[in-house]
């Protein structure tokens, strides 16, 4: 190859990196775009933060005045939070290990019907949520957990077990039954076998499960706003649309782009932590 044919492959090379990684960072800004535009609106001063976030960063100097407004609302910002954390928490807890059991049992075991009641499980996926709202108030209602987090906590669970089920079924299927076998014939038994050589195989798995549990329980709306009828019970999403609504129609909107940061920022915290095993997760699911 002669020394002009390798300068214009190398110019190639290098037009088509810059405008890949150009790209990239294009791409990049666009979706921080809003993250950081709600960051700055929130921590404007004073009377500037009620005002439409345009432009959206300080000029009277950095101030978290938004975020004490922020607390005025219901019975306060961080009691509404640790509703959600209490709630997201506890559906993650439940939907991974009643999951994962499932999961295991559907991969690795024989019994009747097993097909038939994996499709049944998978079709209620097909079944929209708010058509079923009645009768969960009502089940409830009949177990006095209406108008509790436990009640609520079991709704959500409930929801995502069909995807999590799915999940887990997945990723026992691409363990290798020869690596099962081996630690049986070394004396592990189920339970066992399980936690100690199956769960870490599965972990990508279950870091999907708990990824989806935490995101679907910590943003959902409508069942908190239905099921629940105490102020003090309401989860984040509930209290940003009072202040999303403001007050006698006056807007705090420097309050409400602080709520977004503090709804947020879980959510980026749960992600950036097991973003790896959710990858990979994700990767196996689609391949079985």
């Amino acid at each position: 190859m002669s020394a002009a044919a390798k300068a214009r492959r190398h110019r190639r090379r290098l037009w088509g990196s810059l405008g890949y990684h150009g790209f990239g960072v294009l791409a990049s800004l666009f979706f921080l775009a809003p993250f950081v535009w709600a960051g700055l609106a929130s921590l404007r001063h004073g009377t500037e933060s009620q005002s439409p976030p345009l432009p959206p960063w300080p000029t009277n100097g950095i101030s978290f005045d938004a975020y004490a407004m922020l607390d005025t609302f219901g019975a306060g910002v961080w009691r509404h939070t640790f509703n959600s954390l209490l709630v997201s928490g506890g559906t993650v807890f439940l939907t991974v290990i009643v999951s994962l059991l499932a999961g295991y049992g559907f991969s690795r075991y024989r019994f009747p019907l097993k097909n038939a009641l994996f499709v049944l499980i998978i079709a209620t996926l097909m079944i929209p949520f708010q058509s079923i709202l009645t009768p969960l108030f009502i089940i409830l209602a009949k177990l006095g957990l209406n108008n509790s987090l436990l009640g609520l906590t079991l709704v959500y669970v409930t929801l995502q077990l069909p995807f999590s089920v799915f999940m887990m079924r997945n990723a026992f299927d691409a363990v290798p039954r020869e690596i099962e076998e081996a630690a049986r014939i070394d004396g592990a038994r189920d339970f066992r076998l399980l936690v100690r050589v199956l769960l870490p195989l599965v972990m990508p798995g279950v870091a999907t499960v708990a990824i989806f549990a935490f995101l679907n329980a910590w943003n959902e709306f409508l069942a908190a706003l239905i099921l629940l009828s105490d102020n003090d019970k309401y989860t984040l999403p509930v209290l940003m649309t009072a202040v999303r609504a403001g007050r006698l129609g006056a807007i705090n909107w420097g309050a409400v782009q602080a709520g977004v940061m503090v709804m947020t920022i879980p959510c980026l915290l749960i992600f950036l932590a097991l973003q790896r095993y959710y990858m990979r997760g994700l990767m196996a699911g689609a391949v079985k």
